[in-house]
C-alpha cells in the first residue's frame, strides 16, 4: 500500500525532508477546464475575450504565473520554489476554455503544485473577469496532465 508523504511516522502533518535529495529537472503540465456559456462564448473575437476589466485571457495567464510563482505561500507543504519556466496556454475547445500550465525547475522536488496551481488560478481568474456577463460558467476539473524528473514519471493517458 502506498504511503502518504506529508505524514510523520506518528501520523502528524509534515514537510517532506528533501535535503538528500539530488537537484533534476522537474516539469509538470496541468490543465483546467472552464464551461463557458454562449453569452462568454459571445464575446470572443480573434481568440480573446474581453470584458470591462480589460483582456480576460491575456489577465488570467498574468494571474496564474503569479499564483504558480507563490504556491508555497497557498499549500501548507509545499517547498519554495524559484521557477524556471511557468508558461500558461489558453484556447477555447468547443463550449470550454482549456487553461494549461507548465512549470519546469532544475530542484530536488517538483512541480506538479505550481502547475496545478496556475492552471487553477487562471481559472478562477477567468470566472472573475466574465461573472458580470454569466454566473453560469463552471470550473469543471483541474488535474495533472504529465510529470517528470522525479522518482516516478507521469503522462496521462486520455
Amino acid at each position: 500500500m502506498a504511503k502518504l508523504t506529508h505524514v510523520d511516522a506518528e501520523n502528524r502533518p509534515a514537510m517532506v525532508d528533501v535535503g538528500d535529495k539530488a537537484v533534476s529537472r522537474r516539469e509538470a503540465s496541468a490543465e483546467s477546464r472552464v464551461l463557458l456559456p454562449p453569452e462568454v462564448r459571445a464575446e470572443i473575437v480573434d481568440g480573446e475575450l474581453t470584458s470591462k476589466k480589460g483582456p480576460v485571457f491575456a489577465t488570467a495567464v498574468i494571474a496564474g504565473v503569479m499564483a504558480a510563482k507563490r504556491t508555497h505561500e497557498l499549500i501548507p507543504f509545499c517547498h519554495p520554489l524559484g521557477l524556471d519556466k511557468c508558461d500558461i496556454d489558453i484556447g477555447v475547445e468547443g463550449e470550454e476554455a482549456v487553461i494549461r500550465c507548465t512549470c519546469r525547475v532544475d530542484h530536488k522536488t517538483g512541480v506538479e503544485m505550481e502547475a496545478l496551481t496556475g492552471a487553477s488560478v487562471a481559472a478562477l481568474t477567468l470566472y472573475d473577469m466574465v461573472k458580470a456577463l454569466s454566473h453560469d460558467v463552471v470550473i469543471r476539473e483541474t488535474r495533472l496532465l504529465a510529470k517528470s524528473g522525479g522518482k516516478r514519471d507521469f503522462r496521462r493517458a486520455d
